[in-house]
């Protein structure tokens, strides 16, 4: 069952949110070469519980951390360990969530360590703009295939890959709620898009081929090929006047509107 949510539940959402953002931002500034990603994570779920909030990964199907960290070639819910310090040309994708106010926000980077090629570069940019093109594409009346749709077409004009194996998910007092959101397929199929629908889009993105598997660890999903993979992720709610971008930088929500601050762009 797909949850529309109210004005109200909008609001507490977009706080959620607002404090997801603002502390990706913070832990991102905290990579550089040396850093483990366990010190990330520590720094994390501090910033998470001196604001009030729960992690919202940690626990959750038995995960153990407050962030996924994807180093390199992997591609989503790399476990936080102090094995393999960060070194400079890495690539790292930092996935996080909250539980505050009884709703949930989620959101994903990846961040370069130090200097990094510039074929690295261009993944980066690249997965951002399907990521942008996908929310583009979140407006009332259209369908939840859209959004793939255009992230596909972005990512694949590039000649880059995009993983089928994970896909993007509604979000709201459950951290995964329906509808699925696929990043590749035909457009106008799927449930139909309506005010008060709140999505997790996130393109995940392969340097080559699309393949992945799971490591024995059963989290940790990694490029068959070996290639580099980046991820990006948004908390958009749906409006009638756009797509509302809930995850945000600081920078970039006081800038916007009074009315998109609250929630939007």
């Amino acid at each position: 069952m797909i949850h529309c949510k109210s004005p109200e539940e909008l609001a507490r959402m977009a706080a959620a949110n607002a404090l997801v953002a603002d502390i990706l931002e913070a832990v991102s500034a905290r990579v550089e070469p040396g850093a483990t990603t366990a010190d990330l994570d520590e720094y994390a779920e501090r910033l998470v519980r001196e604001a009030g909030a729960e992690p919202a990964f940690k626990g959750y199907r038995g995960y153990p951390a407050t962030l996924c960290t994807s180093v390199n070639a992997e591609v989503v819910h790399g476990i936080p360990s102090r094995a393999r310090p960060l070194v400079e040309g890495d690539i790292v994708s930092i996935d996080m969530g909250v539980k505050l106010g009884g709703f949930y926000g989620d959101s994903a980077v990846t961040v370069p360590v130090g200097r990094v090629a510039p074929a690295t570069v261009r993944l980066l940019e690249v997965t951002r703009e399907a990521l942008w093109a996908g929310i583009a594409e979140a407006k009332a009346g259209g369908r939840v295939s859209d959004i793939g749709h255009a992230v596909q077409t972005v990512v694949e004009a590039h000649g880059f890959s995009v993983v089928r194996e994970f896909v993007g998910h509604g979000v709201g007092r459950s951290l995964h709620e329906e509808p699925q959101v696929p990043n590749y397929g035909r457009p106008g199929r799927g449930a139909r898009l309506v005010e008060g629908m709140t999505l997790c889009i996130e393109p995940m993105v392969n340097m080559g081929e699309a393949g992945v598997e799971v490591l024995g660890d059963g989290w940790t999903a990694v490029t068959r090929d070996g290639s580099l993979s980046a991820h990006f992720e948004h908390t958009v709610a749906i409006a009638t006047d756009g797509p509302r971008v809930l995850t945000l930088p600081r920078a970039e929500r006081e800038a916007a509107s009074p009315r998109a601050a609250a929630g939007g762009a």
